[in-house]
């Protein structure tokens, strides 16, 4: 029951992490989808070393491909400043126009 639960937090680990890096939604579905049928694929895996093998293998690959800024929720502690996909907001007045 343990390597299930683990696995479920690997499953999660993944898609969070595809979110830090997708910039829109709709590209990170098509991503979801893929993790979706990686796990899927070693469903049927029973064999407790081929558990382990796999289970490794996952976090190996989680832990390359971290994201060197991940977003957090503007509300968290240590946030990101501005919202996901909506852009940065320059206080800055117009560049001059030459007519």
């Amino acid at each position: 029951m343990a390597t299930k639960n683990h696995i479920l937090q690997l499953y999660r680990r993944s898609l969070k992490l595809s979110l830090d890096w997708a910039v829109h939604r709709h590209l990170w579905r098509g991503q979801a989808v893929y993790i979706r049928s990686l796990f899927e694929a070693n469903k049927q895996v029973t064999q407790r070393g081929q558990q382990k093998e796999l289970i490794a293998q996952t976090e190996e690959i989680l832990e390359r491909w971290k994201h060197p800024d991940p977003y957090r929720p503007p509300t968290a502690p240590g946030g990101s400043k501005y919202e996901r996909n909506l852009p940065v907001h320059t206080t800055e007045p117009p560049p001059p126009m030459h007519l």
